[in-house]
């Protein structure tokens, strides 16, 4: 299937993933930013913005179809449901995937006995049924529920609606599927597979992902690195596009 794929820059290839109920647009600030350094490349996810849904709306059903349209060796920086993606390519495809960029990412969203640094799974179900009733009201108390805590809320909102409102509506169908995604996948078990070096960048004040789940990712990733974006919540590269496209660029400048 084809995706919708914006690339820009010259340099190494980077893939930017984008979280649920989304779309590529949410990079604009930050693709800019990292284009000096990089060849970047904004990935509609199937059903978001001008890209198709697939069948079936899986993380291994995902992680093909990225395979499939982008370059054979790349950095793949995924926040939040991407960063999910990103971490499920990685373990599909290790010689794709030559580093990681974990934004605002768990390996489970939802608290869950012995885990602690989740949501509850009622908050997800909110969401769905949401869907059904009032799309537009749903998606716009999940960016609200994105900014919230941040120094900036009001700054990353506005941003965040003008952003998100530049493209085409969402299946909805894949939207659902996108929540069922969040609700069930764990990931802990297969972290400690994942060879390539990762960075971790979260915000301080995230509600969304509380910042104990990056913590677990620095320690349970044989080769992370955590930064905290201080004063920012569940979208710190919208918050701090500077800051974010810096620490990109250092950690990729590495070897």
């Amino acid at each position: 299937m084809g995706l919708c794929v914006e690339s820009s820059g010259s340099g190494p290839d980077l893939a930017l993933l984008h979280g649920w109920g989304m779309n590529a647009a949410v990079w604009d600030d930050l693709a800019a930013l990292l284009a000096k350094t990089f060849r970047v490349h904004c990935v509609d996810l199937p059903g978001c913005g001008a890209s198709p849904a697939c069948v079936p709306y899986t993380l291994d059903a995902l992680a093909d179809v990225l395979a499939a349209v982008l370059p054979q060796r790349l950095v793949v920086c995924g926040w939040s449901l991407g960063g999910q993606l990103a971490l499920d390519w990685a373990l599909r495809a290790p010689a794709r995937v030559d580093r990681l960029v974990l934004i605002a990412t768990t390996p489970r969203f939802v608290r869950d006995t012995g885990w602690e640094s989740g949501i509850d799974a009622a908050v997800l179900d909110g969401f769905a049924h949401g869907l059904v009733r009032d799309y537009r009201g749903t998606l716009q108390r999940f960016l609200a529920l994105q900014a919230q805590s941040d120094v900036d809320a009001r700054t990353v909102l506005r941003r965040l609606r003008g952003q998100i409102l530049m493209r085409s509506e969402p299946d909805i169908a894949a939207l659902e599927a996108g929540l069922r995604i969040l609700k069930e996948t764990d990931l802990r078990d297969k972290l400690s597979r994942i060879p390539q070096p990762a960075l971790i960048l979260h915000g301080a004040h995230d509600t969304i992902v509380p910042l104990a789940a990056g913590q677990y990712l620095q320690r349970a990733l044989p080769r992370a690195t955590l930064e905290v974006l201080a004063g920012a919540a569940h979208a710190p590269f919208v918050a701090r596009p500077q800051r974010a496209a810096q620490c990109i660029t250092e950690f990729c400048g590495e070897r």
